[in-house]
């Protein structure tokens, strides 16, 4: 809503002069200040990531990644109330830039939204305090932004195949305490207690491989690919690797919340689906695609979900960073056109 986006630029503007008294954080560290950058919608955005781009099963336009399953018909028959009932339409398929992530150690720094800082009160150091005894590694949080980009260069018109509205906040971690304490995620995500063993995290293995050549494994839900656990539900990182591999992970796991929450909808490419979105209680990984923009973007390329970071960090991260990341969040559209 234009409203809520007024408010928060306004908050934002408030206490914009507290943050900068206070350079060093929530606990006075400097290397967890905060730091960003306004994304730019059009210099920004891996313009290819929308390809490739179908109609039914028929490819029109390729791209350099691969891409998920397509209706059979190119011609689809809707529901829709009487006296009509039914309404005739052409299924396409493509990729759209569907949501921006910030993943941040400073509690309140909208990274994307060019390194703001909202105080949020009882957001903890971003160090991992919050569980310190559970998880001696480090904590990130996560925001969440509703981000319509091809609804405001109107690239494609159709309401049924664009997601409409303002730019917009969605989820802000720093309010939601299941992201704190793995003990509270699990009313969230019960079956972690099933694949927290060995042998289901041997199998990870496969979706990683996948991941980097093709796509991932929908059937391996509870991995990341090469990044990591799905599970659980929260930002503590036990044994990090690096920034980039911990905040890709953190925004994959953000987008499988959601999903679990009934805040995120999708389509899928069978019969009627196409003409509405549905919940997804378990995240759909191939129909997702992430893209770096903070603080150093990547126009190039984007990725699918779980793909090894150490196949495009080169440039990505300089030595003084302050782990402050964003990304933008591609997702296949299928639709009745």
């Amino acid at each position: 809503m234009v409203w809520r986006t007024a408010l928060l630029v306004l908050a934002v503007w408030v206490c914009q002069p507290a943050w900068a008294a206070d350079s060093g954080g929530s606990n006075g560290n400097t290397s967890l200040t905060c730091e960003g950058r306004w994304v730019n919608p059009i210099t920004d955005v891996c313009w290819e990531c929308i390809f490739p781009m179908s109609v039914g099963s028929v490819q029109v336009s390729a791209g350099t990644l691969p891409d998920t399953d397509n209706p059979a018909s190119p011609i689809q028959f809707c529901p829709v109330p009487p006296p009509i009932f039914e309404r005739m339409g052409v299924a396409v398929g493509y990729w759209e830039p569907f949501a921006m992530t910030d993943v941040t150690r400073s509690p309140g720094c909208m990274v994307n939204m060019g390194g703001f800082n909202i105080n949020i009160p009882n957001t903890g150091t971003g160090v991992g305090t919050k569980t310190a005894n559970e998880h001696p590694g480090t904590f990130y949080h996560v925001h969440w932004y509703k981000y319509p980009l091809i609804s405001w260069l109107s690239i494609i018109t159709s309401e049924m195949c664009l997601q409409g509205g303002e730019y917009d906040i969605g989820y802000l971690s720093e309010l939601d305490p299941t992201w704190q304490n793995d003990n509270l995620a699990l009313f969230l995500n019960p079956e972690v207690m099933l694949f927290a063993n060995p042998i289901a995290q041997m199998a990870c293995a496969a979706d990683a491989v996948a991941s980097g050549v093709s796509r991932p494994i929908d059937a391996l839900f509870w991995c990341a690919g090469s990044h990591g656990s799905m599970y659980p539900f929260t930002g503590n990182i036990v044994n990090e690797s690096s920034g980039l591999n911990s905040s890709v992970l953190l925004s994959e796991r953000m987008d499988f919340k959601l999903h679990r929450e009934g805040l995120i909808l999708d389509t899928v490419p069978y019969d009627v689906a196409v003409c509405y979105e549905y919940p997804s209680v378990i995240l759909p990984k191939s129909r997702y695609r992430y893209q770096i923009v903070n603080t150093i973007p990547d126009v190039a390329s984007c990725h699918p979900l779980g793909r090894n970071v150490m196949l495009w960090q080169t440039g990505k991260e300089m030595s003084t960073s302050k782990k402050n990341y964003g990304y933008l969040i591609w997702k296949k559209r299928n639709c009745v056109m």
